[in-house]
């Protein structure tokens, strides 16, 4: 009688997850309805790519595209002209930018006031993620702001 060869079993890896590259752009319009539908589309494509719904990993970046894009709209508007949304996944690390048209206003954390309602946004996109930031887009009309999320293996599925 002969044995069987075992399986071969793929090794899971220890320390990070590795998502297969992945990459997602829209366009939306400079409008709180635009703002959230790059949430809500974003929160589909972050469930497509194997971060589920409900996972601590998939509500934090869908409220980082919500400030993000929410700041596009509130600051970066320029009527006419609608923000891109780009998500991308690649290794263990997970990234939102957001590009708006207005160059002038770059982003800063400051205190928010306690009589104000709003300026928290970028304390929690800080707060969140792992690295933050903003550069000029190449044509001089516009900025980008992006956050960066390192994904530990508890935190999202293997691929």
């Amino acid at each position: 009688m002969t044995s069987k060869p075992p399986l071969p079993v793929r090794p899971i890896p220890t320390a990070q997850p590795f998502f297969p590259w992945h990459h997602f752009t829209m366009r939306c319009g400079s409008t709180p309805r635009g703002a959230r539908l790059a949430r809500r589309l974003a929160g589909e494509r972050l469930d497509t790519w194997g971060i589920p719904y409900g996972s601590d990993t998939h509500d934090v970046l869908t409220l980082i595209v919500a400030e993000l894009s929410t700041n596009a709209v509130r600051h970066g508007r320029v009527p006419g002209r609608d923000f891109r949304l780009r998500l991308s996944a690649e290794s263990a690390t997970l990234r939102v930018e957001v590009t708006d048209s207005r160059g002038e206003s770059i982003p800063a954390l400051t205190e928010p006031s306690d009589d104000l309602d709003g300026g928290r946004g970028l304390l929690l996109v800080a707060a969140l993620t792992d690295r933050w930031g903003c550069y000029p887009c190449v044509d001089g009309l516009g900025k980008t702001v992006w956050a960066a999320l390192d994904v530990g293996l508890s935190q999202a599925l293997i691929h």
